[in-house]
């Protein structure tokens, strides 16, 4: 069966490791599609995985958008926690 581009950005954002993150944009390229940043926010919007950390996907300009589980608030916690980020 073929993978929706859903699925492959779902396994670009597997990998990303603890402490780093990726842009829209970047993810986007590696699932595919180089200009379907808006598609990743979207499918990163409804991801509800436990197996996916849709915090690490961050904007082009180095802001970091929101996040589906508590806001942007919680996930610059969640970054400074991983290493990603400094307070």
């Amino acid at each position: 069966m073929k993978k929706t581009f859903a699925d492959k950005v779902r396994d670009v954002v597997r990998k990303i490791p603890r402490g780093k993150t990726m842009t829209y944009k970047q993810v986007a390229a590696k699932a595919g599609n180089a200009r379907a940043a808006r598609a990743v926010g979207a499918v990163m919007r409804t991801n509800y995985l436990p197996d996916v950390p849709c915090h690490r996907v961050i904007r082009s300009d180095g802001g970091l958008g929101n996040y589906n589980r508590g806001g942007a608030t919680i996930k610059r916690e969640i970054l400074i926690k991983e290493g990603a980020l400094t307070k």
